[in-house]
Parts: C-alpha cells; structure tokens; sequence
C-alpha cells in the first residue's frame, strides 16, 4: 500500500458543504451569480455600521478601525501572496518588501513632495512590480529553502536600506502623509483621523478589483501554468511551460497587490517606520494563507480574518494571547494541514503527497517508513 493510501486527510463538513454549494452555485445563471456577488459586497460594506456587532467581535477595541487594520490590510496581503505562494507554489518570506515600497513611495512623494492619492498609486504599484521583478530574474532559478533564505534577506535589505537612509527618514520615518482626496458632502468618502470607515470602504474596493483580476488570471492560460508550476515544475517544463517566465509574472502581479496595500496603508497611518515593515509581517501573512488554504481566495481571505481578528478577540489574556493564538494555529495545521477552506484541487494534492509550497513540506501526504526506504 503507498504512503499516500496510508494516509488520509480528514475532509471537514464545512468543505464537503462548499464542494455541494459550489456545484449548485456554478448550476445558477450567470445574472443570480452577480446577485450574489453583490449581496456579499453589501454584507462586506454594512459591517461596520451593525449595532453591537463590534461589541462581540472586538470587546475593549474599536471594531471599526480593526475592520480597516490589521483585517483588510491583511486581506489585502493575503491576495498578494496567495499569487506567488498558492498559486505559482513558491516560498517567498520577504513579501513585507513590496508592501514597504508601496507605503515609502506614499510617504516620499505624497509627504514630501505633496502628490495625491491617486497619482501615487499607480507609481506605487509600478516601483512594487519593478522590484519584484529585479528580485525574481536573477533568483527564481532557485527552489525550495534557497529561495525562501533569498526572498527573506530581500525583505530585510528594503527594511534595513530605510532604516539607515536619511532620504527616507532613517529610524524616525516620514509623517505628515497625505490622506486620500475627500468627496465633499459624502461621510462614507470624507477622510480623518477620527474616522476608519472611509478607509475600510476604500480596502473593500481594493479587495473587490484585485479578486476580480485575480479570478481572472486564474482561469487563464496564466492561471494554469501557476498550477502547474505548482504541481511540478520540471514536468511542467518538459511540457514546454517557461517556468521562468510565470515565475516572474506571480512574483510582479503579487508585488503589485503588495504595492497598492503598502500606499493604501500609509494613507491610513500617516507616519511609517522601518519597525512597520519586519519579518514578523510577512510571516503572519504567510501563517494566513496557508491556514486559510494556499491557492484558493475565499479560503485565504478566511485565513486572513482570522489571523487578524483573533488576537484581537484574545486581547483579554494580555501577553498570553500570542501563545494562545500560536497554539490555535499549530493545531489547526495538525488536524488541517490543507487549510480551513481549500480548493478541491489543492486538496487532492496533498491526499496525494504534493504539498507544492515551494517543494518545502512537498510530502505533506506522505509517510515514510522502513518499507519505503
């Protein structure tokens, strides 16, 4: 009997729920699918404003500016790295970098030189991809632990390289970033301090376009080649996919999301640090979409929430929640190695022993034993 046989992931309830919903939902015409996708956008928009919602799901905190940070940041992030890791299968530690860029780009040009909004976000997306594009050209013929040990000093030489420049603030940062431009007369568009409800509308935007480009890209010939990259590269290469070619394009499009994230983020704070940008960021933001479900966006933004959300739920337990919140995600990956809400595809990868996170934990599925030696 193989390994994979002996071996068998538990298929939670909850999944084999949304493999049935899932088939009566793509059963639908397509005008019912966008009634749906509407009514989750309202359900999306209304949260803030639910009476006592907050109450529950941020008691001694405020529920409106947790909904806009750490949650929608953290969603954001997640779509981001969900490209290069879920999708195209590559292990990348340092995805925090992009994000810095974006928000540095924010603060040089919106604060120093008094750009708006909008003109420093297309720029920030760009300066992200180019960056991610300088990255992957001469690293993505590495796999594995090797790539993951570059991307991380990468993240660490953009963390390092704001730290000791005084052009971007050194230690202290840059203040004074300008808020988004107001609509005038419309609370839901009128930026503040005093007020995180704008910002959260504006990251569900953000979050809607970049899933709608995303599902695209999916379902493209982009899209299949990132699966089979994933799956097994040197196959996909005898099959004549450039491997080094998708690389790059995950790596560009996941830096893009990162970007705009990064300028959205600086928006909101005002002021950055080096200190914003660490390892611990792209760490936790990995922790979500693997708990989540690497390769599949309603499962990663599952991760997300709850990777943002818990600690503020646990806040209570003052500095034992971290070590509840570890415990909770180190159980999770015991009994649910393939996330809280996988794709179908994802799923029968690991029951097959192709774990295809950067062939890191590749033998998810497998158990090695004697006979097997």
């Amino acid at each position: 009997m193989s390994a994979a046989k002996r071996l068998r992931l538990p298929s939670a309830p909850w999944t084999r729920a949304y493999e049935a919903a899932s088939a009566r939902w793509a059963a639908l015409p397509g005008w019912a699918r966008w009634v749906g996708y509407a009514l989750i956008l309202v359900a999306a928009l209304a949260l803030p404003s639910i009476p006592g919602l907050g109450d529950i799901m941020a008691p001694g905190s405020s529920w409106e500016r947790i909904l806009f940070y750490p949650i929608a940041i953290y969603v954001l992030l997640a779509l981001g790295l969900n490209v290069v890791v879920g999708y195209a299968g590559l292990l990348d530690l340092g995805f925090v970098a992009f994000f810095a860029i974006g928000a540095y780009t924010n603060a040089i040009l919106g604060g120093t030189y008094g750009w708006g909004f909008w003109t420093v976000l297309p720029i920030g997306i760009a300066l992200a991809m180019l960056a991610g594009l300088l990255l992957g050209s001469p690293t993505l013929r590495l796999r594995g632990d090797y790539l993951a040990i570059v991307t991380l000093g990468f993240g660490e030489i953009i963390r390092v390289t704001a730290n000791n420049t005084e052009f971007l603030g050194g230690p202290r940062g840059i203040n004074q970033i300008p808020r988004p431009p107001s609509v005038e007369g419309v609370d839901a568009l009128t930026f503040s301090i005093t007020d995180s409800k704008p910002y959260y509308y504006l990251a569900v935007a953000f979050i809607t376009v970049f899933i709608v480009i995303l599902k695209r890209l999916e379902r493209s010939r982009v899209g299949r080649s990132w699966t089979a990259l994933r799956e097994d590269e040197d196959a996909a290469e005898l099959m004549g996919v450039p491997t080094l070619k998708f690389k790059l394009w995950a790596f560009t499009v996941g830096a893009a999301v990162g970007g705009a994230t990064g300028v959205l983020y600086a928006s909101f704070q005002t002021a950055i640090r080096p200190t914003d940008f660490t390892f611990i960021v792209s760490a936790t933001i990995l922790a979500a979409v693997v708990l989540g479900g690497a390769g599949h966006i309603p499962g990663v933004i599952l991760g997300a929430f709850l990777v943002a959300w818990l600690p503020e739920l646990a806040r209570d337990l003052n500095k034992y929640r971290v070590l509840a919140f570890g415990a909770a995600l180190v159980l999770l990956m015991i009994f649910r190695p393939q996330g809280l809400w996988p794709s179908r595809l994802r799923e029968a990868e690991l029951k097959e022993g192709e774990g295809g996170i950067g062939r890191l934990g590749g033998e998810v599925g497998a158990v090695v034993t004697q006979e097997g030696l």
